[in-house]
């Protein structure tokens, strides 16, 4: 059977047509920018780490998965991770949603880790993660004058607070040098459910 002409294809097997052209044609470019300029990108931090963790890629490297962070935890906040990936087996997270950082005066995860994967800083320091405000299933969208996630947040409004029209805002450090230090404390008191409104992303 004859090759069909490029005009008599359809329009999307014509974008596939000329992405598997373009693909072909930069390959090779890649590859040689590849091996003259090897830029190895950073993992990104998919899980919430505890307070204190340096930066993934080298936390990876230097967590001895000894859970000596999670046993010392006074609110039970941090879990050894379960996951078929080697790399990641073992290594400590936070889910805000089941318990958050409670950002402890001891700073007790920080000072029992033997390893250096967590290294000590001062509690408005701490950079676990950032919240995020869903607007659109958070409560005050329909009427609740809900105000829990700021009352649970250990910094108040230095780290979210309400606009003039009533919205809510996190605070990013990166901007102003102090806010949100993703601690998860909004996120586990958030009155919405089955997914809160506020949710810490990671770093």
């Amino acid at each position: 059977m004859a090759d069909k002409r490029l005009e008599d294809l359809p329009p999307h097997d014509r974008r596939g047509f000329f992405a598997a052209g373009l693909s072909r044609l930069l390959r090779p470019l890649a590859d040689y920018v590849e091996e003259r300029l090897p830029i190895k990108v950073p993992p990104a931090r998919d899980h919430l780490r505890p307070p204190g963790a340096i930066p993934e890629e080298k936390f990876l490297r230097t967590c001895y998965r000894c859970g000596s962070c999670a046993d010392s935890c006074p609110v039970d906040a941090i879990a050894l991770l379960k996951s078929p990936n080697d790399g990641l087996a073992g290594t400590p997270q936070i889910d805000p949603s089941a318990r958050a950082c409670a950002m402890c005066d001891g700073l007790a995860c920080m000072k029992a880790c033997p390893s250096g994967a967590l290294q000590l800083v001062d509690r408005f320091a701490i950079r676990i993660g950032l919240a995020r405000v869903d607007e659109r299933s958070c409560v005050r969208a329909h009427g609740t004058d809900c105000t829990v996630c700021i009352d649970r947040c250990p910094l108040g409004t230095d780290a979210i607070r309400l606009d003039d029209r009533g919205h809510l805002g996190v605070i990013d450090p990166a901007e102003t040098g102090r806010g949100c230090t993703g601690c998860g404390l909004c996120q586990e008191h958030c009155p919405t459910r089955p997914v809160r409104a506020i949710r810490v992303r990671a770093y």
